[in-house]
């Protein structure tokens, strides 16, 4: 499937468009361990954790996607919220559509039946 960021993708065509879709996790923010230390500025493992939540949210979207019928996503946005303090929301966004490459819609406008 694919997911884009943009609101078309290059050498296809929006046949149809389901809607919005999205995609959530909700996960504890308590990842404090004196022991976790910054590696060149970067605490990695807080960082590691970040993409799982980004993923984790990109896969709940892609199932919302297909269960709505869709093969792509346009328009894809990512938000981070905080949730008093001790939780962390991750939600990914966008709208659900159906595609058809260029090259296949030409191909049946050639069909002289």
């Amino acid at each position: 499937m694919l997911i884009v960021t943009t609101n078309e993708i290059p050498g296809y065509r929006i046949t149809r468009v389901h809607g919005d879709v999205f995609g959530v996790t909700a996960r504890s923010s308590n990842l404090y361990d004196p022991g976790h230390r910054a590696e060149d500025g970067e605490f990695v493992v807080f960082t590691n954790w970040l993409v799982d939540c980004r993923n984790q949210a990109r896969e709940r979207l892609r199932n919302a996607a297909r269960a709505e019928g869709a093969n792509a996503v346009i328009a894809t946005r990512f938000d981070f919220n905080s949730i008093n303090g001790v939780m962390c929301e991750i939600s990914a966004y966008d709208t659900a559509v159906t595609v058809e490459p260029l090259s296949a819609i030409d191909a049946s406008s050639d069909d002289p039946t």
